[in-house]
């Protein structure tokens, strides 16, 4: 299927004309190389992610001459199946999801909403960044 079969399928799903169902494609498709350009990957529940990956240099040989050539280091696009698209393409019966899980319960004694708890930096609002060692980590949860 090409981005314009997409796009007509989608317009005949949806209440979209065919340039807004065009619109959308487009921003999906941006905001998913935009998030792989920065390095962060993309995942689709059900469907699976996309990550970038390092290829290292190596060394080729021209099929026709034989002659060696090198190959430069450079990143790739990755793409991980998630499991239950997986299932579907081979066509194994998917499970259905499980129950939400309820919502914990108070100790008792104690009534009301469940209590505000710091986050896993130890201050509110500070979130580690994507690539740091756990030692860098650490150094920066030092007091």
């Amino acid at each position: 299927m090409r981005k314009v079969e997409l796009v007509a399928r989608i317009a005949a799903r949806t209440d979209l004309t065919r340039t807004q169902a065009e619109e959308a494609v487009e921003a999906i498709l941006a905001t998913i190389k935009e998030g792989l350009q920065q390095g962060e990957p993309v995942s689709l529940r059900g469907l699976g992610t996309f990550h970038v990956r390092a290829k290292r240099a190596r060394m080729a040989r021209n099929p026709r001459t034989g002659a060696a050539a090198g190959v430069p280091a450079r990143w790739v696009v990755a793409f991980k199946v998630g499991q239950w698209f997986k299932q579907a393409v081979a066509g194994v019966a998917i499970p259905a999801a499980d129950p939400a899980p309820s919502r914990p319960q108070a100790p008792p004694g104690r009534t009301g909403a469940l209590q505000h708890t710091a986050s896993p930096a130890g201050r509110a609002g500070e979130r580690d960044e994507p690539g740091q060692t756990s030692q860098e980590k650490e150094r920066r949860r030092a007091p």
